[in-house]
C-alpha cells in the first residue's frame, strides 16, 4: 500500500517538474524576441545601418559604412560585412580590428534612401578622405565585365 502512494507521489512530482520545465521554456522576455527579430531583419538586408570604426587612442573616426548590410564578428579581430548592392547582388568586405580600435553599428531605419546604396568613408586625419559609393563600384564592375578601361 505504501509503495502505491510513493509511486503516485513520484509520478505527480515528475509531472509537475515536466510541466514547469515546459512552461519555463515558453516564457520569453519580449525584449529577447524583439532583439532576435531585429537582428534577423538586419541580416536579411531590410534595415539601414551605419558601421563606424574608431581609433580609441586618438578619438578619431577611421571608417564609416552606411547601407543595408549584414555584419558578423568573426572572433579573430575581423568583421565580415556582406552588402546588398542590387537585388540579388552582394559584396563581401572585411574590417580588421586591433587593440586600439572599436566599432559601433547603428540602426538608421528611419532614413529615406535607396535600399541598394551604401557608402564607405575612410577619414584618418593623415590621409585625404576617400569615399567609395555603390554606384562607383557597379560602374567599375560593368567595366570589368565589358573589358573597358
Amino acid at each position: 500500500m505504501v509503495r502505491k502512494y510513493i509511486k503516485r507521489i513520484v509520478i505527480v512530482l515528475f509531472a509537475v517538474i515536466l510541466v514547469s520545465t515546459l512552461l519555463t521554456g515558453c516564457i520569453e522576455r519580449e525584449s529577447d524576441v524583439v532583439s532576435r527579430n531585429v537582428s534577423k531583419e538586419a541580416d536579411n538586408f531590410n534595415v539601414m545601418r551605419r558601421l563606424t570604426v574608431f581609433n580609441i587612442r586618438t578619438d578619431t573616426v577611421l571608417m564609416q559604412m552606411t547601407g543595408r548590410f549584414a555584419i558578423k564578428n568573426e572572433g579573430n579581430d575581423e568583421l565580415s560585412i556582406i552588402c546588398e548592392v542590387d537585388k540579388g547582388v552582394y559584396q563581401k568586405h572585411f574590417v580588421y580590428l586591433n587593440d586600439y580600435t572599436m566599432y559601433t553599428v547603428e540602426d538608421l531605419s528611419g532614413a529615406n534612401v535607396s535600399p541598394y546604396a551604401y557608402e564607405f568613408e575612410f577619414l584618418p586625419q593623415t590621409l585625404i578622405p576617400v569615399k567609395i559609393t555603390a554606384n562607383e563600384l557597379k560602374e567599375d564592375l560593368r567595366n570589368i565585365i565589358n573589358d573597358e578601361p
